[in-house]
């Protein structure tokens, strides 16, 4: 082994780590995890924000504190119903809503998601809200308006 040189290691260069990464471009998943989180902040915002999502949270608070309200049957009548007309002419219109009045009402409330209100039940809704004394389903009125309040347009 006459050319073998046993001192090899120290011919090498020295050892040395390379820099470390510094913290600016971020990766591109933090751009993407970034443009996701500001999305879905602005969608949040825009949810919270928007006229028909506050006015149904409105219109459901002013139910819930109706149904542990007074328990006259004719207040409760004449309140849900005018709680349900103010609803509908917001959402749907004055040109719409506000010129039905009866059965033309009755038929608007139960297909825009009252059902609960369809027949007898939401023509005693309407004859208590006007001073007549009928027999009152309570329950059946309330779940109505509910519905009515909760339907998505």
């Amino acid at each position: 082994m006459g050319g073998l040189n046993t001192d090899w290691l120290t011919q090498l260069a020295p050892a040395h780590a390379p820099p470390p990464p510094g913290w600016w471009p971020p990766a591109p998943g933090w751009w993407g995890l970034a443009l996701g989180l500001g999305l879905l902040a602005a969608a949040l915002v825009y949810r919270l924000r928007r006229p028909a999502v506050r006015l149904r949270r409105a219109a459901l608070r002013e139910l819930k504190r109706l149904e542990t309200g007074p328990n006259d049957d004719v207040r409760l009548a004449g309140e849900l119903e005018r709680l349900m007309r103010r609803y509908a002419i917001a959402v749907h219109g004055r040109e719409v809503a506000a010129r039905l009045s009866g059965a033309a009402w009755l038929e608007f409330v139960v297909a825009h998601g009252g059902t609960e209100l369809a027949g007898e039940t939401g023509h005693a809704l309407l004859r208590a809200a006007y001073g007549s004394p009928v027999f009152a389903d309570r329950a059946r009125w309330l779940k109505g308006a509910r519905g009515f309040l909760k339907a998505r347009r």
